[in-house]
């Protein structure tokens, strides 16, 4: 729940003490209410370093999906637990867009147990890229990326979801999307991390897997470089694709 206080910033119940104003720094972050990866807009408090996801500051107490017609998600600031050990394995949540792990802020349903990160409960439905639509889905088949159903890298049993073009030629785990992008520059600014400049940013593991798939055909090359291009512009809210057209083209 947000509780407005000023025109020029707003308080969270997660951080009742100060305001948080709305910034956009070209450099990461973490979230401090979904504990996941952040660029550019976020609601901050610099006294703090507190740091808030568009997303994360803006949520409801209830809402739905359409891929959970039988769910009814509530808002927790923790995701809630079956014990009250600290470590528990059996207590842990995972996100059934993206299959990572809820470290804070989750819409749950109760009675189907479903969680949703604040983000991804928030994706785009539909894309366009290149003249041709990608829609949201649940996952049944092979990722285009990771060439798997399951999600590589998550230790849950959840496919999770896809980004599926209507031809059925590309799919794309949302995990992987995120993931390639997030990757690159969490390895890029290990150094330096209040910077975002484009020589930071660690293209090595994207091209090596365009590379390796090259004998795929040049569209499908373009479609990837698109498609990267559109979930960087999503990531760091650059609506003009400008920075986001800056990074892929240096793919070659």
């Amino acid at each position: 729940m947000v509780q407005i206080t000023t025109n020029m910033g707003k308080t969270h119940t997660s951080h009742p003490e100060h305001e948080l104003e709305l910034k956009n720094y070209r450099k990461p972050y973490t979230c401090d209410g979904c504990k996941g990866h952040g660029f550019g807009k976020r609601y901050r408090c610099e006294q703090c370093d507190y740091d808030l996801h568009e997303d994360c500051m803006f949520t409801t107490p209830t809402t739905s999906h359409k891929f959970f017609r039988n769910s009814t998600f509530k808002f927790y600031e923790q995701p809630p637990r079956k014990c009250n050990k600290q470590y528990c394995d059996d207590c842990k949540r995972y996100c059934d867009a993206c299959g990572k792990h809820v470290k804070g802020f989750v819409y749950h349903c109760p009675k189907t147990l479903k969680d949703l990160h604040p983000c991804c409960r928030n994706l785009k439905n539909e894309l366009e890229i290149d003249g041709i639509k990608f829609r949201l889905r649940e996952t049944v088949s092979k990722c285009s990326w990771c060439n798997q159903t399951k999600i590589k890298d998550s230790l849950s049993k959840i496919k999770g979801w896809s980004y599926v073009s209507e031809c059925d030629t590309y799919n794309f785990h949302v995990y992987c999307a995120m993931e390639m992008v997030v990757e690159g520059w969490k390895d890029g600014t290990a150094n330096d991390h209040d910077c975002l400049a484009l020589e930071n940013l660690d293209l090595r593991s994207i091209q090596s897997h365009l590379n390796r798939n090259r004998g795929r055909g040049n569209k499908y090359l373009r479609i990837v470089k698109i498609f990267l291009k559109t979930i960087i512009s999503i990531l760091i809210g650059d609506p003009t694709n400008t920075l986001a057209s800056v990074l892929v083209d240096l793919l070659v």
